[in-house]
């Protein structure tokens, strides 16, 4: 990564609040970075990412997070020539420049990757050769949005998510283009009051979850940052007590870029992985019998049906969100 650093003097209290540190990357190959940082966006109203237009049109992709090293906000815009332009603001402005690279899909290595086992795939796979599969290297951040996502529908947690983050998180640093909010620290998120859980909407179970989370939380970051491999990954989030196999999964996804990954338990996503695959729907079960022939890149797959397959139409009754709050 090519870059550039703008400091200002420590005692220009004003203009340290809003000078950017700046870097440039320079990914060896084409990559379709919009769509690989807007899969860690938690809904259309997350408050740690906005977007100004589009990314292939000019338009500027925001994002703000809670580093080892503290807050930071980080403003991308892509070049014609593919080249991503950063500028970062906040204490952590330094950490999420040196991330970047992860985060836009760098260390995502499609190598063994054989789309031809399937002609659908090797179709996707030729029109969405630039899709990878970014992290953001923040596990507990990651853990939490996915235990606030577990056994109810997206509008649930997308809206536990926004106000939890906008009510115990912290302003953003830099010129966003709306107030934004990285998540509460571990502490933040350990000491988040019962009421404003069930203000937010999300369930005892989940609440509770995250809290016990937050008890372990730095113990839980080392021995997931230091694990081998995804089996070991597993063990460390299924110890805690309400983190299952779907919510694990989640978490290497988008914490680690984990390209095999697989959300078994998901509401749609076997019914998705069959229709895409054989027209017609199926189970977990069916499901990793399906994605057996790309073991090693399954989440690869499954990205790529979601970029390039027609998807199953909506039939059913939706899942409605259930309210538990006193009216």
């Amino acid at each position: 990564m090519r870059s550039t650093r703008e400091r200002t003097h420590p005692r220009d209290a004003r203009s340290s609040l809003t000078a950017p540190l700046r870097a440039e990357y320079r990914p060896r190959t084409r990559v379709d970075v919009e769509r690989t940082i807007a899969a860690q966006r938690h809904g259309r109203n997350d408050p740690t990412f906005a977007a100004t237009g589009s990314l292939r049109g000019g338009g500027v992709v925001w994002r703000a997070s809670r580093t080892p090293t503290g807050v930071a906000t980080l403003a991308l815009r892509s070049a014609a020539d593919g080249t991503v332009h950063a500028a970062a603001w906040g204490p952590g402005a330094e950490w999420a420049l040196d991330q970047l690279p992860a985060l836009c899909g760098a260390l995502d290595d499609p190598e063994g990757f054989d789309a031809s086992r399937h002609p659908s795939v090797h179709e996707w796979h030729r029109r969405h050769p630039d899709l990878r599969i970014g992290r953001t290297d923040l596990v507990f951040d990651a853990l939490v949005s996915a235990i606030m996502e577990q056994k109810v529908t997206g509008l649930q947690a997308f809206s536990a998510w926004r106000s939890i983050v906008t009510w115990y998180g912290e302003r953003a640093p830099g010129p966003t283009p709306h107030p934004m909010f990285a998540p509460p620290d571990l502490e933040g998120w350990r000491h988040v009051p019962s009421w404003s859980w069930h203000r937010a909407g999300l369930e005892p179970p989940q609440s509770r979850t995250i809290v016990e989370a937050a008890r372990r939380g730095a113990s839980i970051v080392q021995a997931a940052a230091g694990a081998a491999d995804g089996e070991a990954r597993d063990r460390v989030f299924i110890s805690l007590r309400g983190v299952g196999v779907w919510t694990s999964a989640e978490t290497r996804i988008r914490a680690f870029g984990d390209p095999d990954a697989v959300s078994i338990g998901d509401y749609h996503l076997a019914h998705q992985v069959g229709y895409a695959l054989t027209g017609h729907r199926t189970d977990d079960d069916g499901m990793l019998e399906l994605l057996e022939p790309f073991a090693g890149h399954r989440q690869r797959v499954i990205r790529l049906i979601y970029a390039g397959a027609s998807l199953e139409p909506r039939r059913g009754p939706r899942m409605h969100p259930e309210d538990h709050r006193d009216r």
